[in-house]
């Protein structure tokens, strides 16, 4: 495993997640795109969770959900969030700070229409973070959703989409032997992005 230092560091963030986002499959073939998402609800709590990364680019870091779920209230209500990305067996992590937007219509209707059609009626049939009264009506539901889309291409809801993270900050972090591990830190400024070097 190479060293993260500061000579080898792109000037650029994202080529540098690029590069490990692309090595993770090899290293760990269980779900490499799984990053934790973390908001703050209304009341003021953090709330972590795991959501599959869907896309990134220089414009920050993108999943969907329902945007009538816990997190996407949590957004609305305070549009900033903190992602953490973790491939274990390379023992590298990214950590992402940033504000929060939807993504337009247009890209959620691109990724929807690219789902398995199981998920697509399942965006349509779950009331997703409410609580319901047992696992025969989400059944219920589902097969209600299967009835009225039964021939027909399902369509996004509007409840349903993507959102980007854009980052202030990105800190990468690369094990090494005796916990003195690499942490080199991208600080967004006016003039693009800072290079810090912290302690382990």
């Amino acid at each position: 495993m190479e060293n993260l230092t500061e000579s080898r560091a792109p000037t650029d963030p994202y080529a540098l997640f690029a590069d490990w986002f692309a090595a993770a499959p090899a290293a760990d073939p269980h779900d490499p795109a799984a990053i934790v998402l973390t908001t703050i609800d209304p009341d003021g709590w953090p709330e972590a969770r795991a959501v599959l990364l869907r896309g990134f680019d220089a414009r920050g870091f993108v999943f969907y959900t329902n945007y009538r779920s816990a997190k996407a209230r949590a957004l609305a209500a305070n549009p900033r969030a903190a992602l953490c990305w973790l491939c274990k067996p390379s023992e590298r992590q990214v950590r992402v700070v940033g504000s929060v937007e939807r993504v337009t219509a247009a890209e959620s209707d691109a990724y929807f229409a690219q789902r398995h059609r199981l998920s697509q009626l399942g965006a349509w049939a779950s009331r997703q973070s409410e609580v319901i009264a047992d696992r025969g009506e989400l059944e219920a539901r589902v097969q209600a959703v299967e009835q009225r889309f039964d021939g027909l291409e399902v369509q996004r809801p509007e409840h349903w989409g993507g959102f980007r993270v854009h980052p202030r900050s990105i800190e990468f972090w690369q094990g090494r032997p005796g916990r003195l591990h690499d942490r080199l830190r991208y600080h967004a400024d006016a003039d693009g992005w800072r290079i810090e070097r912290l302690a382990p």
